[in-house]
């Protein structure tokens, strides 16, 4: 099968790999679409040892189910389905207490399994939902990233922010803007250093977007909500300077949800959350709840994650990967079509 292979660092090429098989528990899935996430791209850039070549990466995908492995019921060959980035174990303490996505012996696709990025890929039947028949392949695959974009929504519903800045107008952070707004009903403000990015958050609803290149971030959110902040900051770029101006743009009693994993290590004052009471949140993945919720709202056309898209077959998905990686103007979210035209 084609595959999209990271062989070594620094490297990427189209290359024939062994088809996989369907375990126990596991169907085999002939991929329609699978999303490049910014995670993916900032492996291949920095090295990252989580993701170490040779590999297949690719977590974000849905496809047609080829083949059921031994043991596999209530699923069919022919049957479309959407599936979660990652497998959890289901019965170690921290699926016991509903937090599967958290398992501390997760696997996510294209890091601790095959990914993707390939013709076919074997799937265990927990992470799969159905896939709607009028919601298309290169929607249908982002179910995955609006999904982590709905988990912020409830891992800050409690606290009912009203405004909420979104920084980095990458697909996370377009996808925490859509989730924010059509969900929790918030004024959403977004920050980029690129204008072709935030002419994108504009369209899609952001109150007022904010070039970091040109214009102060944290005066600005100041002097739009009165000199106090907004009530929830989304870090979605998660350098180190994003991570001190998340906190310095939030209001006393505010909070700021981290995502973003472009730097590890900073140095801040705690003394600037401690005083004004406010509460970091870490967030990763989405859970299967998410992700039925996201599908169910993309097909009911509440939510639109396609008219900032392209789509690549897989024969063009080196240049597909390289041309996120470099990110110039129009380029920002690529997805595969390892299975030809969208389903």
């Amino acid at each position: 099968m084609k595959t999209l292979l990271y062989p070594a660092f620094d490297q990427l090429e189209l290359a024939e790999q062994p088809q996989p098989t369907a375990g126990p528990g596991e169907v085999l899935l002939r991929v329609a679409a699978c999303g490049i996430c910014g995670s993916e791209l900032e492996a291949v850039k920095h090295h990252s040892p989580r993701r170490p070549p040779p590999l297949v990466m690719g977590h974000e995908f849905c496809g047609v189910i080829a083949e059921l492995g031994p043991g596999v019921s209530g699923f069919q060959v022919g049957q479309k389905v959407v599936s979660n980035s990652l497998a959890s174990c289901g019965h170690c303490v921290r699926c016991r207490r509903g937090d599967s996505h958290l398992c501390a012996d997760r696997q996510i696709f294209g890091m601790k399994r095959q990914g993707a990025f390939a013709e076919y890929v074997n799937v265990p039947t927990e992470c799969l939902i159905p896939w709607p028949n009028t919601l298309p392949a290169q929607a249908a695959c982002l179910a995955e990233p609006l999904g982590n974009g709905l988990h912020m929504v409830h891992l800050t519903e409690h606290l009912k922010p009203q405004t909420v800045l979104v920084m980095g107008a990458g697909p996370i952070g377009l996808m925490a803007q859509l989730a924010f707004q059509s969900v929790a009903g918030a004024t959403v403000f977004v920050t980029d250093l690129k204008a072709e990015r935030l002419s994108v958050a504009d369209k899609l609803g952001s109150k007022l977007t904010v070039n970091g290149t040109q214009t102060d971030v944290v005066q600005t959110m100041l002097e739009q909500t009165e000199g106090e902040g907004v009530d929830l900051v989304i870090d979605a770029v998660g350098a180190a300077v994003t991570k001190k101006q998340s906190l310095a743009a939030t209001r006393p009693g505010g909070s700021v949800v981290w995502i973003g994993l472009t730097e590890n290590n900073m140095n801040f004052n705690s003394y600037d959350i401690t005083l004004p009471e406010k509460q970091v949140f870490g967030t990763y993945a989405a859970t299967i709840k998410d992700l039925r919720e996201a599908v169910t709202l993309m097909d009911s056309e509440k939510i639109d994650v396609t008219s900032w898209v392209q789509t690549f077959p897989i024969e063009r998905s080196v240049e597909a990967f390289q041309r996120m990686l470099a990110a110039e103007g129009h380029d920002i979210k690529a997805v595969l079509l390892p299975s030809g035209e969208p389903v």
